[in-house]
């Protein structure tokens, strides 16, 4: 299935993340989740491997391979550790304003940066009282001179704690065309963090709140004209929000897969393996044939986007169905293992835990579904990928 869409390179790729998440990451996990806290020297460490720049050109120190590239460090990552893999997608998020926004002083700027691993870049559009609603955002930004003083506050943002560049979407005025948005360093004055809160499951990642109290930053900061702020934070989420998530949510599937199979191999009823009593085949079966659906579609939208194609209803078909997908298995992989899955060193409860994080950010399941109810009627507005298509490029299928 993977020679559909991709190459001896991108097999190359994997096998080095593959490696990494083993010999790197996966010893960590035990304390990860016992602390609980953020893992700022692992999410260093991975940075310096390059791969938060893979869709980075070579002019700024990238690896230039693109978005299925990107799609298989996350999901290598997301298949030991969902926690990592939330880490790089989210820092990857956060190269997409500069990508396609950014004037050309900052992507010279932060672009090599971030290639290597020195900048772990945010995008923070999220608000206490408006959630998803972008347009309902409350926080702002009023020029005074050749500065903006930003005002407000900014919720769920990935790497809230270990990130070196916020990308902001704030106030400038009224309406959809009253958004814009700015590079925020953390040592502003009147730039601050809120306390890190341990949740349910990506023990180790940090999605946390930003909070601006007269932050004053440079004018030269600002991306893109005033007005642009929908535009970024619309493109940040469509082009790599929900294929990033798509991985990640990719990833934990797989190894949902991967442990049942192996528990139900291991695991002996009526004098045979679990594996061959027709009940649990049924199960694992339907989990196989879910995670080969939801991997040709995460691929497909990744290789679309590569190539420059108009996606957008493939990007968002892809987080559905893995999203969903994904749940899915988590839930049978727990009627697989009972209550050997209920203990908390369990890999399959971290699993299933890991995955309900996937399912609200960039559109829940419920969002996803209109938009591709618009496409259906054709009402749905002039894709980004479309809108985007000329800095997007087409990345070579090199071998």
């Amino acid at each position: 299935m993977d020679g559909l869409f991709t190459t001896a390179s991108h097999d190359r790729l994997r096998d080095e993340v593959r490696h990494f998440a083993e010999t790197e990451v996966r010893p960590q996990i035990p304390d990860m989740e016992q602390s609980r806290a953020v893992q700022y020297k692992l999410s260093r460490l991975i940075a310096e491997q390059g791969w938060i720049g893979v869709t980075i050109g070579p002019e700024h120190g990238g690896m230039g391979l693109g978005h299925l590239a990107k799609s298989i460090i996350i999901e290598e990552l997301s298949r030991v550790s969902g926690a990592m893999g939330a880490m790089v997608q989210a820092s990857q998020l956060g190269v997409a304003k500069i990508l396609h926004f950014g004037n050309t002083d900052q992507q010279h700027q932060w672009l090599p940066e971030i290639s290597a691993g020195r900048c772990l870049p945010t995008i923070a559009v999220t608000e206490p009282d408006s959630g998803g609603h972008v347009l309902g955002m409350t926080a702002t930004a009023r020029r005074e001179g050749d500065d903006y003083v930003l005002n407000g506050h900014k919720v769920f943002v990935g790497n809230s704690h270990v990130g070196d560049l916020h990308g902001v979407v704030a106030r400038t005025g009224e309406g959809s065309r009253g958004l814009s948005a700015f590079l925020v360093e953390p040592d502003r004055p009147g730039f601050s963090l809120g306390e890190h809160q341990a949740s349910m499951g990506l023990h180790g990642f940090s999605y946390g709140e930003l909070v601006f109290d007269e932050c004053r930053i440079p004018a030269e900061n600002r991306l893109g004209e005033e007005g642009q702020g929908l535009a970024v934070a619309y493109s940040s989420s469509v082009l790599y929000g929900r294929p990033n998530l798509t991985a990640v949510a990719l990833g934990i599937h797989r190894a949902l897969v991967e442990e049942t199979v192996d528990f139900a191999a291991r695991h002996y009823r009526y004098g045979q393996p679990l594996s061959q009593l027709p009940t649990v085949q049924q199960k694992l079966g339907q989990m196989q044939s879910q995670l080969m659906t939801a991997r040709l579609v995460a691929y497909h939208a990744a290789h679309s986007l590569d190539n420059a194609m108009p996606c957008d209803a493939e990007l968002i078909n892809a987080k559905l169905v893995n999203v969903e997908y994904a749940l899915d298995s988590a839930r049978t992989a727990m009627e697989v293992h009972a209550a050997y899955g209920l203990g908390t060193d369990s890999p399959v409860e971290r699993y299933l835990r890991d995955a309900h994080h996937i399912f609200a950010p960039a559109g829940t399941s419920d969002i996803q579904r209109v938009r591709l109810a618009e496409t259906a009627l054709g009402n749905s507005r002039t894709p980004w990928s479309e809108r985007l298509a000329s800095q997007l490029g087409v990345f070579p299928r090199s071998s």
